[in-house]
């Protein structure tokens, strides 16, 4: 509401309002009146209708608020308070008798040890509380009832199970939970309190020297738990929740994870039988698979076959292995997945039902608020505390440390459904459209970070720059995270035929790829800039592009074959339009694509070719490319025998870098001048002359890491260890080990020669 506004609605239109009015956030007017984000939240958001009387007065005192609207606000609040009911005769006592055990009950063993363990070591002056938490599906409620029988015998004075109704449209009330309760102890009807507070505190003094075991199961929030909770003696009470109620203090937690795969089969093992089981195995790890590892899911699939003896359990990996019907076949009975997640869903707020299911349209097995934020078009803020009411909720899971979040994969499925029904397509498009012109202009952004030739004091034109990352770093972090996303929304941009977008952000993208060489994702990249181009009829920027394709294929996937068409394609291109440039790239790059084809003496001529086209041309780029194109002619020259010529070749890159390029930066060549070295170590080394390659080597290393290019690194320690292993020297094993892990990372394929490197070297230690 916007102020000015009368005050009309309820009670959390009302305090919104007044909130607004007094210029705080919800974290200001927390502060100042004592009350919890998440409450004032809820009593926003109409989840809290009416709160107490102390609640209010101290919300109007912290509002500034005068005695009329105080007395207003309170008026409100009454009207959203429980009214007690009629009684209509004599209620019969409840027993409240804990639910059947389940006879299948599988895994959990860990958490169930540590809750055995807590009740026999409990402190009998102090009652245990115990949260048992999580996603929908998991068996909070079949955990949480097997622990109570088997507890059981602990606690003889009672057990008693009460299911607060949490996912209802009208939660149990404190009240009348209480009620039951004291019902349960045998309170008459005529003795039990009117109020809550004293329903409370004759709860507490009959269970307060008792061995009393309660479960409340589907719990709402705390303001529900809390007045039910024994204030002293040997009691336990189990309360589980899809929230983390992380509201109640001195509590122990059991938030339940996934079944491992092993356990979800032997769930499945367990409803259905061994035989079932062991006749089609592997479609028994598929299914559960297929279940997410879902207990609620697994327990449905095992139903489903259980009512059919004769049906194999590989039609039904078939039926689910649809995505599109993947919700439809979990389904036996009264159990439905789909039924389980639309009761939390249907619970939410509005802003909140919207955001769950526009993240699902996010790329990527995580996404961040900002992502979802974009696509359920809301402001930042709006979208954290969305994200965060969903993960208390248990419908998305959160990584605290890297402030993402992901989706089960059924869960996903639900909401991608919900999308399909309640946006339809043109509301997905309008979202992912969004989401994909702002994604790309900040990665176009960030990644200009990294662009030798680009002004690093003109404006990136980010689509918000006060949030924006700053230096390479945080350019770099937020490149990675975010790599799912914004290759989507290039994906997208291509397909919706957005074509500058897509050439302005590959080629953003050039110098950053450099330090990611192992990110197979460069090929698709630069194969759709490629398409862009001819799209647009750029025949520069078609020539530009592929031959970043024929990069991508050379050193990212290793396919010699295709970088060679590209690097022939880009050549022709580059003769077309005249730019020298691009043509001696695209001789180079092809020179390293037959040389992988085993074509050496032709990769040479391509090489020496392309040197003396860009000696001929004057420009700063013309100066980085010849470093490059040398440095490729020398390795090839070592490769053949000739490692003296292959030194003179390099120690000549040297010099140009000594001698430095106008228009580049300090950085830039000490990149350059590292390759060098590294490659006249590796030249010394062909020589035998190890004393002279080692210092060399080093410092290459030194200045790749320094550089955070894991990919050039990798090669540089391998070539080091190398060297260090023929000279005997005591730190070659290390080397080479910590040059083995970094390339297998790398997906390189020198990790071959390391592994090699290492036989060889414990072969020659090994006693005669």
């Amino acid at each position: 509401m916007r102020a000015g506004t009368p005050l009309t609605g309820d009670f959390g239109q009302r305090l919104r309002h007044l909130r607004a009015r007094a210029g705080l956030s919800q974290e200001a007017l927390s502060h100042a009146a004592g009350v919890s984000i998440r409450a004032l939240a809820d009593m926003e958001r109409g989840r809290t209708r009416g709160p107490q009387r102390r609640t209010v007065q101290v919300l109007a005192e912290a509002l500034g608020l005068d005695d009329d609207e105080a007395a207003d606000l309170e008026k409100s609040a009454a009207l959203g308070r429980p009214r007690p009911r009629t009684a209509t005769g004599p209620a019969a006592p409840v027993t409240l008798a804990l639910p059947r055990d389940i006879q299948d009950f599988t895994a959990r063993v860990p958490a169930l040890a540590r809750l055995l363990d807590l009740a026999q070591d409990a402190d009998p002056g102090r009652p245990l509380v115990t949260v048992v938490a999580g996603q929908p599906g998991l068996g909070k409620t079949a955990f949480a009832v097997h622990a109570a029988h088997r507890l059981a015998p602990h606690f003889p004075d009672g057990q008693f199970a009460l299911d607060l109704h949490g996912m209802d449209p009208e939660p149990t009330t404190p009240r009348d939970a209480l009620a039951r309760l004291l019902g349960a102890m045998g309170v008459a009807d005529a003795a039990i309190p009117a109020g809550t507070d004293d329903r409370a505190g004759l709860w507490r003094s009959l269970v307060g020297d008792r061995r009393v075991l309660l479960l409340l199961d589907n719990a709402a929030d705390e303001a529900q738990v809390s007045p039910l909770l024994p204030g002293a003696g040997p009691s336990l009470t189990i309360v589980t929740s899809r929230h983390l109620l992380a509201g109640l203090e001195s509590v122990h937690r059991s938030d339940l994870a996934l079944l491992r795969r092993e356990e979800a089969v032997e769930l499945l093992t367990r409803i259905i039988g061994p035989e079932r089981v062991q006749a089609e195995a592997q479609a028994a790890r598929d299914l559960a698979d297929l279940c997410g590892h879902l207990p609620l899911a697994v327990r449905i699939a095992g139903q489903r076959l259980l009512s059919r003896p004769h049906e194999r359990l590989g039609k039904l990996v078939t039926r689910l292995a649809a995505e599109g019907r993947r919700l439809d076949g979990l389904q036996a009975g009264s159990l439905r997945v789909r039924a389980a997640f639309a009761l939390s869903y249907r619970q939410l707020p509005q802003e909140s039902r919207t955001f769950l299911r526009r993240a699902s349209l996010a790329a990527g097995a995580d996404f961040s608020a900002e992502t979802g934020a974009l696509l359920a078009g809301l402001p930042y803020d709006e979208a954290v505390a969305c994200a965060e009411e969903l993960t208390d909720a248990g419908l998305l899971q959160s990584d605290a440390a890297t402030e993402r979040y992901r989706f089960h994969d059924l869960l996903r499925l639900y909401a991608a459904e919900q999308v399909a029904a309640e946006d339809g397509p043109a509301g997905r498009d309008a979202a992912l459209d969004r989401a994909a012109q702002w994604m790309l202009r900040r990665a176009t952004a960030a990644a200009l970070n990294f662009d030798v030739d680009h002004d690093r004091t003109a404006s990136h034109d980010d689509p918000d720059p006060d949030t924006a990352p700053t230096g390479r770093e945080e350019a770099r972090a937020w490149l990675e995270a975010e790599r799912a996303q914004w290759l989507a929304s290039l994906r997208r941009a291509h397909g919706t035929g957005r074509h500058r977008q897509v050439l302005d952000t590959a080629e953003a993208m050039h110098w950053f790829s450099d330090l990611n060489q192992h990110w197979e994702q460069w090929v698709e990249v630069f194969q759709l800039s490629v398409d862009s181009a001819r799209a647009l009829d750029s025949r520069r920027e078609e020539a530009l592009h592929l031959n970043y394709l024929a990069w991508a294929y050379n050193l990212c996937v290793a396919d010699p074959h295709a970088a060679l068409t590209a690097a022939d394609a880009a050549l022709v291109a580059a003769r077309d339009c005249g730019d020298g440039l691009q043509e001696g790239w695209a001789l180079g790059y092809g020179a390293g694509a037959v040389h992988r084809l085993g074509r050496a003496q032709e990769a040479q001529s391509r090489l020496h070719e392309a040197a003396r086209c860009l000696a001929s041309q004057e420009s700063p780029q013309a100066r980085l490319a010849e470093l490059t194109i040398l440095n490729s002619l020398g390795t090839l020259l070592r490769q053949a025998g000739l490692a003296a010529e292959a030194l003179e070749i390099h120690r000549r890159s040297e010099r140009i870098c000594r001698a430095g390029i106008p228009g580049r930066t300090d950085e830039l060549i000490a990149l350059y001048h590292a390759v060098a070295r590294q490659q006249i170590g590796n030249d010394l080394a062909a020589l035998e002359r190890w004393t002279e390659a080692e210092p060399s080597l080093r410092q290459a290393l030194t200045a790749f890491e320094a550089a955070q290019m894991p990919a050039w690194a990798g090669p540089a320690r391998l070539d080091l260890g190398q060297v260090l292993s023929a000279m005997g020297h005591p730190q070659a094993r290390e080397t080479l080990l910590a040059a083995r892990d970094a390339l297998a990372a790398l997906k390189s394929p020198r990790q071959a020669e390391a592994v090699a490197a290492l036989a060889a070297l414990d072969e020659a230690a090994a006693p005669m």
